[in-house]
């Protein structure tokens, strides 16, 4: 794959140890889909039936991808766009799409992390602030707003968010939200003020610390009442739902992007290696503990969740035992939690028309277990509500906020490299500018621009970013990555350099996956992705208080001018792809018309032999 010049490899950074390199490479593929969107597939597509299409996506594109990142980056020691250039100068626009898009993603993907640092200083009170309804500015009850959600649905949308009723409607900056964000952007400058050298010390913790969180949260959420409902929920397969095949375009992509394929930080990650490294092993390992965490994270959060569905159940019941004890004068104590069904029975045949009139809510643990919720509302209305029910609740709080912020800074850590390493390769900056100012003005510059999310409309904008920017130019990227390393560097060409780098030649199961099923794989869910997302018009669910169905969110399609700007930031990222192809060639056809024969008539078409 080309040799890599003595002076570039001395100059470059190298990793402490083999732990720091392979923590970096887990810290960025774990992150916070992990643990709020993985479940969440699993919940909604048959339980332990989705593990079937997952795995099988698993093994056939994302461990193949992820080897050929590794191995790459690794033998040229380059970042991604540098990786590109030296395979084929066409294909340089594949490392710009990737810098483009880790760009895009590291800005709103810090604004997630500034709601987690708002959360967690809020842990700290007593009670948790979204425990209780507000009162009014008159001072003569609750927020009106509060009464008609939830206090947890208020925290969140009005305290949090101040989120205006539409996105159209930008609302203004809110400034704890400001602070938050700044504070975000520090932190992960002061990680990353010294290169890898800096962030391979912080991943020992960022990468680690969520483990331990998990199975504290693992150990405390199994004593709980309703654990083993909400485990039997998740794991309870339904066979049927395998015959929908948006269920196989989920897992296809999750997986994708679970393991943070083809944003270049990966690549810039294994450059940092030795040349002789075993990276086969590497992309197994990273690979199966990505998924090994995602499956670990369920079950933590499904027992919680399970216990939620319980403690609503029982208040749900409650409610109606007081209205059946009210109504038919029972006495106190006598219809209980145990035997509710039991009296709601009897009752019913006894006296049905006076049962009816009641209007008793419907209490099924089932139906509590179906409100299914992902992202934020998984991680800042569902599990925080959950929270409110543990003893100790402030203790679970900080613990979760505290877990979500290290799975977000050590993802934040390959978005920065899959920047920053581009940059330095290149050399478009003078050699006197230190990577200190470097990285300082790339953090100032995406603070600057993440502020559009911190407006009352930022959490649409939000949306609008994590549903578009990281799905199909990404698809489309590693699409280029693949064909560009198999069929234009060679598939025999690389395996040479993968004997090179580790003694021995890929298998039959590694060359078939990456010339024949993972480009067929990628190709087949690049076109499904497109033709799903084109079947309707793209909506957006809207926090409207004055929705006559309020508190459900008011599900609206995005204006025309919002969907121009989706368009944009799904095509305007691989758009340095065909154009860096189209300008090399151009180029070389100049240089190639621009060699004419030499002029007998003049001296300058005589070569002195000894010149």
């Amino acid at each position: 794959m080309g040799k890599t010049e003595d002076s570039g490899a001395q100059e470059r950074p190298k990793w402490d140890n083999k732990i720091q390199y392979l923590l970096t490479c887990i810290g960025f593929a774990v992150g916070l889909g992990n643990v709020w969107r993985f479940p969440y597939l699993c919940q909604i597509y048959g339980g332990g039936a989705f593990l079937i299409p997952y795995l099988i996506a698993l093994v056939f594109q994302g461990i193949p991808l992820l080897y050929l990142e590794l191995a790459i980056g690794q033998r040229l020691r380059l970042g991604s766009i540098g990786v590109w250039n030296s395979i084929s100068p066409l294909l340089g626009g594949v490392g710009i799409a990737s810098m483009i898009v880790s760009f895009l993603v590291s800005i709103f993907y810090n604004t997630i992390l500034a709601w987690v640092l708002w959360y967690f200083f809020h842990s700290f009170q007593n009670p948790l602030p979204w425990s209780q309804c507000p009162i009014n500015e008159s001072r003569t009850g609750y927020d009106e707003e509060c009464q008609k959600s939830t206090p947890v649905n208020y925290f969140w949308y009005r305290e949090t968010l101040n989120i205006t009723p539409d996105i159209e409607i930008s609302g203004s900056l809110q400034w704890w939200m400001v602070v938050c964000l700044a504070s975000a952007w520090c932190v992960v400058f002061i990680c990353f003020i010294k290169g890898i050298e800096s962030m391979g010390k912080a991943v020992y913790v960022t990468a680690t610390f969520p483990y331990l969180v998990l199975t504290i949260f693992l150990i405390r959420a199994l004593t709980l009442p309703g654990a083993t409902d909400g485990l039997l929920y998740l794991f309870t397969p339904d066979w049927n739902i395998l015959m929908d095949p948006r269920v196989w375009l989920d897992a296809a992509t999750q997986i994708f992007f679970s393991l943070s394929l083809a944003f270049g930080g990966l690549i810039a990650f294994s450059s940092y290696n030795p040349e002789r490294n075993n990276c086969e092993r590497d992309a197994v390992v990273v690979g199966v503990i990505n998924s090994a965490t995602s499956l670990y994270a369920s079950i933590s959060i499904f027992s919680i969740l399970g216990f939620k569905a319980t403690s609503a159940l029982n208040s749900c019941r409650t409610e109606n035992i007081l209205a059946l004890t009210n109504h038919f004068h029972i006495s106190d104590q006598n219809i209980t939690l145990e035997n509710y069904d039991k009296w709601v029975e009897y009752l019913d045949t006894t006296y049905p028309h006076e049962v009816a009139s009641l209007q008793l809510r419907v209490c099924e643990l089932q139906r509590f277990l179906d409100q299914s919720a992902s992202g934020t509302g998984l991680a800042f209305i569902a599990f925080t509500e959950a929270v409110l029910e543990m003893p100790g609740s402030q203790v679970w709080a900080v613990l979760f906020f505290v877990m979500l912020f290290s799975l977000g800074l050590s993802s934040m850590f390959g978005n920065i490299e899959g920047v920053l390493t581009p940059i330095k390769d290149l050399k478009l900056l003078p050699k006197w500018i230190p990577l200190e100012a470097v990285t300082a003005a790339i953090c100032l510059l995406s603070f600057l621009i993440s502020l559009i999310f911190t407006l009352g409309s930022g959490n649409y904008w939000v949306e609008v970013f994590n549903s578009y920017v990281g799905s199909v130019p990404l698809l489309i990227i590693a699409f280029f990555e693949i064909i560009g390393v198999i069929y234009v560097h060679g598939m025999k060409n690389f395996s040479e350099d993968i004997y090179f780098m580790t003694g021995s030649k890929p298998n039959i199961y590694w060359k078939a996956c990456w010339m024949v099923i993972s480009p067929l794989m990628l190709a087949v869910v690049l076109v499904a992705y497109v033709i799903v997302q084109a079947e309707k018009h793209p909506t957006y669910p809207a926090w409207d208080p004055s929705y006559e169905l309020f508190p459900e969110t008011d599900v609206r399609p995005y204006p025309d001018w919002v969907f121009a700007i989706i368009i944009l930031l799904s095509t305007v990222p691989v758009i340095p792809i065909p154009l860096v192809a189209l300008y090399r060639l151009i180029c070389r056809r100049r240089v190639s018309s621009a060699r004419t024969e030499p002029n007998p008539y003049s001296n300058d078409g005589f070569e002195i032999e000894t010149q």
